[in-house]
């Protein structure tokens, strides 16, 4: 979306308006536009302002991702049981070290997960690769599990603000029953214990991504939109 002081109206409509005219595009649209440019341009005849369901983000409390307390979370509990009772793994914070064996396990992951044969997938690995190959220079923060000394799970990402961290990237070994839980819960705790809410961003409409992040039950869902010419 476009950034600037609103309101942002004659911005959206010059927008939209060169990627149809100059783009060719038919039917040009800004995707995850926030709340706050959708109220600016609700009521313009001219746009059609859509809830996209897909790019919903999804906020946690801290607390909550870290303790796991409660029947909501029984099941995270029991997929750490279930590693901890066959593993010993340690934690360390991510540095240049590690980065190499992060792309090691990205390239396991993908070849387990056939990412050849998925585009969105591929452009994920891309975008993984890049990330890693710039951590010190995003200034990303980052978490490893380590078992029998390997890699077996990442996750990386930055605070929002003061009050929020969000998280970026999270892989882990796919035939560790666990390890997601693992990651997720020792960075929460290691790294952004300090922070009230954690946004681990959308799930893109995938059925079982979906789930996954609901199961951990969101504080709330920060709304995203989708802006076209009318």
């Amino acid at each position: 979306p476009p950034v600037g002081p609103s309101p942002r109206v004659d911005l959206c409509r010059q927008v939209l308006g060169w990627l149809k005219d100059e783009c060719g595009l038919a039917d040009p649209a800004i995707e995850r536009a926030d709340p706050r440019l959708a109220a600016e341009l609700a009521g313009h005849p001219e746009f059609v302002v859509e809830r996209v369901r897909d790019h919903f983000d999804y906020v946690y409390r801290t607390g909550d991702l870290i303790n796991l307390a409660g029947g909501n979370y029984h099941a995270q509990r029991n997929h750490i049981n279930s590693l901890t009772r066959s593993h010993r793994f340690r934690y360390e914070p991510l540095g240049e070290e590690h980065l190499s064996a992060c792309l090691y396990l990205c390239a396991r992951w993908c070849q387990v997960k056939r990412c050849e044969c998925d585009l969105s997938l591929l452009g994920e690995w891309e975008a993984i690769g890049a990330a890693l190959a710039n951590y010190q220079a995003l200034q990303l923060k980052g978490g490893v599990i380590f078992i029998n000394d390997r890699v077996m799970a990442f996750s990386c990402g930055e605070l929002l603000n003061e009050a929020t961290a969000v998280i970026h990237l999270e892989k882990a070994d796919p035939e560790l029953r666990g390890l997601y839980a693992v990651i997720n819960q020792q960075f929460c705790r290691q790294a952004w214990a300090g922070v009230n809410l954690v946004n681990r961003e959308q799930d893109l409409g995938e059925p079982g991504l979906r789930t996954a992040k609901m199961s951990y039950h969101p504080h709330h869902l920060v709304e995203k939109f989708r802006i076209r010419l009318a």
